[in-house]
């Protein structure tokens, strides 16, 4: 395997949005990395979001805009004081913009493990269909 290849296959960072000027509190804002499959009759949307809990996980549907916003608390527990932090925490931001091919009263959304899975069904009219061909 060369050097190229294996790099390929590495785990990517936590990327840090890149507009601090665009955040209107203090803190690191993450862009969470996605992986997005498609079915016929449905979207499933993956986004990596580790550390985040559901209780603390948003997701907002807003005029066609699809936000998850969540948080990342810092691990140490009471009285514990850090020796080496490479955890970063802080805030997962990201939004996608859904066509009309969703189905937005039927989105549903688990979180396990850190990975949030949102299934966006889509519409009928969308799903592709055999036509059947009468003979006379």
């Amino acid at each position: 395997m060369s050097v190229a290849e294996s790099k390929a296959l590495q785990a990517r960072e936590k990327a840090e949005v890149s507009a601090p000027a665009e955040q209107t509190r203090p803190g690191l804002v993450f862009t969470p990395a996605v992986d997005i499959f498609e079915t016929e009759k449905e979207i499933t949307l993956l986004a990596d979001m580790p550390g985040v809990k559901s209780e603390t996980l948003n997701i907002h549907l807003h005029e066609n805009v699809l936000t998850l916003d969540g948080d990342v608390e810092p691990p140490e527990g009471p009285g514990e004081v850090d020796v080496l932090r490479e955890y970063r925490t802080g805030k997962y931001y990201r939004q996608f913009t859904l066509s009309q091919v969703i189905d937005q009263d039927r989105i549903e959304a688990g979180m396990t493990d850190g990975v949030l899975r949102l299934i966006l069904p889509k519409v009928e009219e969308a799903t592709p269909r055999k036509i059947k061909v009468k003979s006379k």
